[in-house]
């Protein structure tokens, strides 16, 4: 689903114009952007019963370039993990 998309939905569920269900989403998703800008210090950011994202960090390793075989260093980095909340699991039928 595209973003546009998405909005619609919401401005459809919401009885709301387009322009305004533009401004929530945007409101929502800049919120979200705050939280994992804090959760590289926490490590975590919760949502209620959508979810938890976290910030794990990856440490250095070799590996292969498929084409060649050849071995290649990975530098450290650092990996975004979403973890869905049971309320959200139950509610996808998982």
């Amino acid at each position: 689903m595209s973003k546009a998309e998405f909005i619609a939905n919401v401005a459809k569920a919401g009885n709301m114009s387009n322009a305004e269900a533009k401004r929530v989403v945007e409101l929502v998703f800049g919120e979200i952007e705050n939280g994992l800008k804090r959760a590289r210090k926490d490590g975590k950011y919760v949502i209620g019963t959508l979810g938890s994202f976290s910030v794990t960090k990856r440490a250095a390793r070799i590996g292969r370039n498929p084409r060649t075989g050849e071995e290649i260093k990975i530098k450290a980095s650092k990996s975004l993990r979403f973890r869905p909340s049971s309320a959200l699991k139950e509610a996808a039928g998982c």
